[in-house]
């Protein structure tokens, strides 16, 4: 999956339309191949968007869960650390492999 894409379900305060739209703009960018559509393309990237934004709205609204809701700073947190161990991984297989 897209890293950039983030999960959006369950979280306090809930999930806003901007970060929504914002996971649609990722996901129309990773299928397209393109982060700046051309001006012909423009319009159909666009409206790719609004219907994935649109979508996604609709399935977060009708989602139940009985677990907690997630902190985003917890989360961001997490994150973080996923990256370091990544990054110490490459440099350990660059180191070797040197």
């Amino acid at each position: 999956m897209c890293r950039n894409i983030r999960c959006l379900h369950n979280f306090e305060p809930p999930t806003t339309d901007d970060e929504v739209r914002e996971a649609a703009l990722q996901f129309v960018r990773k299928v397209s191949g393109s982060t700046h559509p051309s001006r012909a393309n423009t319009p159909a990237f666009e409206q790719a968007i609004d219907e994935i934004a649109e979508a996604t709205r609709r399935m977060l609204d009708q989602l139940v869960t009985s677990a907690p809701p997630k902190s985003r700073e917890l989360e961001a947190a997490k994150g973080r650390q996923r990256h370091e161990k990544r990054m110490e991984r490459e440099v350990r297989i660059r180191t070797a492999s040197a």
